[in-house]
């Protein structure tokens, strides 16, 4: 809408003010005098104009302005139309940022405005969460002040910012984040942190598993490797002398075999979701199975003992559990000294099914628990390599009851032994012929057998 042009009246309503009123004092004798009186007049009018304009201003709240005529009805017209004008913008601008903190909020990646020399002037909820700010104690703070890492303050030194770097959460140091800045507006810059603490775990694991994987199959090929030099050098004269070459290189192909193997099932059970075929597992069985081994194995040097519920039965592939029970129990037999206990249990416990596998062994730190069921994970490199173990055991296992909806625990105590408990949510309960419901509440008959040593 044009603006019409307000001084030609103004200024005509002032000559004519100005005209009568020095007339009217003509008349009287007095002009000049009406003149004056016509001016006061005027400017009172002005003023009055003004401290209404003053008041309105000020106090803002009114959302009309006050009523007038000539020039100032058109400021006050003009100035109500600019106030509603920039009330939009203003709410606009409200709504936009408001918009813009709920969805920087969402984010699931650490976000901070940096501003100047790396002053913190707003973050979402996820920097909170890995980064440790609080609002608004920390607001205007340099964020080199509150994330003291050195490779983080020479990238901000760097001011290189076209690549990441990855620094421990402040917060939580298992936490790996991944952190970038992006530069924009007038000397404004974006931190982004993005939580890549799996890619880590998986690029690690991946790491060592090359590094493991190739120093597993370099020594017994280089065993056979050896042994057939020496063959082919010297020729076969002691007969004693080739069955020991013939043994040792017999020993090796078989760990090899097993190392292959193992590989093979873990690949297997990566690959897959859940069991192509569920069948009903007689667990009580299957652990008696698996204890008597042990206990050949064992060739009486330790103490095993078997408890099972008999009428607890899983939903499952039978394979896939009986190498996931005798991976546990190999391991309680392998890494506990003579004359020591192994007891494997078979039980319901609230709304799990659980196998429990104890022994009196040399226990595991409590440092090496988290990473036990990844890929060739040592605690102590020599013992495992001499007791013909593959490193895959405890991977097979959590993959296992991964695919069986159960989860695995562990607990343990150096020199005092170790717990290993399989826990299922999905079980039931046989009478006889019959299957029943999952209950808590029907009595179980449970089978002891104890092997004592000889």
């Amino acid at each position: 809408m044009r603006i019409r042009n307000p001084w030609p009246v103004a200024i005509f309503r002032l000559v004519a003010v100005l005209v009568v009123c020095g007339l009217a004092g003509w008349a009287g004798g007095y002009p000049v005098v009406g003149l004056l009186v016509g001016t006061a007049g005027y400017l009172g009018w002005q003023m009055r104009n003004l401290v209404r304009l003053e008041r309105w201003l000020r106090k803002g709240r009114r959302i009309h302005p006050p009523q007038s005529q000539g020039l100032w009805e058109v400021i006050f017209d003009n100035l109500y139309r600019l106030q509603r004008r920039h009330r939009v913008r203003r709410q606009r601008l409200a709504t936009l940022l408001r918009r813009f903190k709920e969805s920087a909020n969402a984010m699931p990646d650490a976000t901070v405005v940096l501003r100047g020399q790396g002053e913190m002037q707003w973050w979402n909820q996820s920097a909170t969460r890995y980064l440790g700010l609080r609002w608004p104690q920390d607001e205007g703070q340099r964020v080199a002040n509150l994330l003291r890492h050195p490779d983080f303050a020479a990238f901000l030194q760097e001011a290189d910012y076209r690549r990441a770097i990855k620094v421990p959460s402040p917060v939580d140091e298992r936490i790996v984040l991944e952190v970038r800045i992006v530069p924009y507006g007038d000397n404004q810059r974006l931190l982004l942190g993005r939580d890549v603490t799996r890619l880590h775990r998986l690029e690690t694991m991946r790491r060592d598993f090359v590094a493991n994987i190739s120093h597993e199959l370099r020594t017994p090929l280089t065993v056979i490797q050896g042994m057939a030099e020496t063959l082919a050098e010297y020729g076969v004269t002691d007969v004693d002398e080739l069955r020991g070459s013939l043994d040792m290189v017999q020993q090796q192909t078989r760990r090899m075999g097993r190392l292959i193997d193992d590989l093979l099932l873990l690949s297997r059970l990566e690959t897959g979701e859940r069991p192509l075929e569920s069948n009903t597992v007689n667990v009580p069985s299957l652990l008696r199975g698996l204890a008597e081994e042990a206990r050949t194995v064992s060739a009486g040097r330790h103490e095993i003992t078997l408890e099972v519920d008999e009428t607890l039965r899983l939903s499952g592939d039978e394979n896939e559990l009986r190498s996931a029970f005798s991976n546990l129990v190999n391991n309680a037999v392998k890494y506990t000294p003579d004359q020591g206990r192994i007891a494997v249990r078979w039980f319901q416990q609230g709304e799990e099914a659980r196998v429990e596998v104890s022994d009196s062994g040399i226990g595991i730190p409590p440092h090496h628990i988290p990473r036990l069921t990844e890929r060739f994970y040592r605690v102590d490199s020599g013992r495992t390599t001499s007791s013909g173990g593959t490193g895959l055991g405890l991977a097979i296992v959590k993959h296992v009851l991964s695919r069986h909806q159960g989860q695995l625990h562990i607990t343990s105590q150096p020199e005092h032994g170790s717990t290993f408990t399989c826990s299922f949510r999905e079980f039931f309960r046989i009478d006889g012929e019959q299957t029943g419901p999952r209950s808590a509440g029907r009595p179980a008959r449970a089978s002891t057998a104890t092997a004592t040593r000889s």
